[in-house]
């Protein structure tokens, strides 16, 4: 029986009058909603195309997503029982976060007001896992998060090229300066994996512009952190990709750009970091910076000595502090903010992403040379993330929690992938013709003739 290009088989002789159901995936719709949350969320077009700040298109994005979903219902690949640890221990960490909003001793409406924005994350990556099926549905999503963060570089560096360290050319998570680079450090990872899977000799071309715009907009911010941040996590992708994957030109290629960024870019970069001595007369304003982030450091340790258990409130350190600033330290946010249980859930959550890469790179010889690459980036993207996350305050980021979410995915798929039965074997040829009609089931029942 032949099927046609609309995935519907023609009527034949054989067939007759039986109507054939058309062959459509259930989830198709919510995956493509999902996938325009994701290019909202990434890309901000709302910051830099005109018109289109009128309209709140995450929350459209959002909820169309969830109707597609919904509609699916029954008929989809999983189910809301085959969410991983990781997802519950998500959900577990915001229900803690609402009753630290509601408890707080600093202001109550403003966090349960920021924990409701930040609850938002685990329906992101509840339907995330339950809607990337496959591994090219996987690399879609991690398509757009890369390409999106590549154009808002550029769009940063051709908006804002003679602002101080690109703060404030666009909203959201790319306000700020540390946490531009932040985002830029975890998503270069997957820009080198796309690069070396490409086949097109133009599509590696734009991949390489696109990553020398990305390290051009990283060190233009001048962000000290994200500089840190970069050399951990350009180390372990370059073990991944370059040394394991013996490709030994990308550490010479990377050593080589690397240099020519600084020397061509990196004088804010340099002069920010020649002032933790305090001896710089060009740049008071980073030692200045230096000793506050101290301060908060330290206030946020009494913070959490006088409330342990609940915290106070997310995003309430700022009023805390009495300076209006954040602690420069992810893991302190998350403990001071939300107390010590939710900080112990915060750290189970990421080390279940660990746990699954692990398994994964146990089973390399089961996975194609793609995902063998995408396990290295994701794996370098995370280092960067719990490295970076000592020096910026990051814990209520997306993309991290989506990292940890393409884990879950990959290795649900890898298992998934594992499951399947595989091809029938061949039936067993008989040894006579007479023994198809003759033998009743019954071995030697007639000998063949000779």
């Amino acid at each position: 029986m032949a099927i046609d290009d609309s995935g519907t088989a023609p009527a034949t002789g054989i067939m007759g009058r039986r109507r054939i159901a058309q062959a459509v995936d259930p989830t198709r719709k919510a995956f493509f909603w999902l996938s325009a949350f994701y290019v909202v969320y990434c890309a901000r077009p709302e910051d830099w195309i005109p018109g289109l700040s009128y309209f709140p298109l995450a929350k459209i994005t959002a909820l169309l997503t969830m109707w597609a979903f919904f509609n699916a219902m029954g008929r989809t690949k999983r189910t809301f029982k085959d969410i991983p640890l990781e997802g519950k221990l998500l959900l577990a960490m915001i229900g803690l976060l609402f009753v630290s909003g509601f408890l707080s001793p600093v202001w109550k409406g403003g966090a349960v007001s920021h924990t409701i924005d930040f609850s938002k994350v685990f329906i992101a990556w509840i339907l995330t896992f339950l809607l990337i099926t496959t591994f090219s549905r996987l690399k879609k999503i991690i398509y757009i998060q890369t390409a999106s963060v590549a154009v808002i570089c550029f769009v940063s560096v051709i908006k804002g090229y003679s602002r101080p360290r690109l703060e404030g050319v666009l909203g959201g998570i790319y306000s700020n300066p540390n946490d531009l680079a932040f985002a830029i450090v975890l998503t270069l990872p997957f820009a080198l994996a796309f690069l070396l899977t490409s086949r097109s000799g133009i599509t590696k071309v734009t991949w390489i512009i696109g990553m020398l715009g990305m390290g051009v907009a990283l060190i233009l911010t001048a962000s000290r952190a994200g500089f840190l941040n970069l050399i951990i996590s350009g180390t372990v992708t370059l073990w991944h990709f370059g040394v394991r994957g013996r490709r030994l030109y990308l550490i010479a290629a990377t050593g080589f750009i690397g240099v020519l960024l600084m020397v061509t870019a990196g004088g804010k970069l340099y002069d920010r970091f020649t002032a933790l001595s305090g001896h710089s007369a060009t740049e008071e304003s980073a030692y200045e910076s230096y000793e506050a982030r101290k301060y908060l450091m330290v206030r946020a340790i009494d913070g959490l000595e006088q409330y342990p258990i609940f915290g106070i409130g997310v995003m309430n350190f700022e009023t805390y502090s009495l300076n209006w600033h954040e602690v420069h330290m992810t893991y302190l946010q998350v403990a001071v903010e939300g107390g010590i249980p939710v900080l112990i859930l915060y750290l189970m959550f990421f080390g279940r992403a660990f746990k699954n890469l692990r398994v994964l790179r146990k089973a390399e010889k089961q996975l194609d040379a793609e995902m063998v690459l995408f396990v290295g980036a994701l794996h370098s993207s995370l280092i960067g993330f719990i490295v970076g996350a000592l020096f910026a305050p990051e814990g209520y980021q997306f993309f991290p929690y989506f990292a940890v979410a393409f884990t879950a995915v990959l290795l649900q798929i890898n298992r998934e992938q594992a499951a399947e039965p595989g091809p029938a074997p061949p039936p067993k040829k008989p040894r006579h013709l007479l023994e198809v009609y003759g033998n009743y089931g019954r071995a030697g029942a007639i000998t063949p003739v000779r």
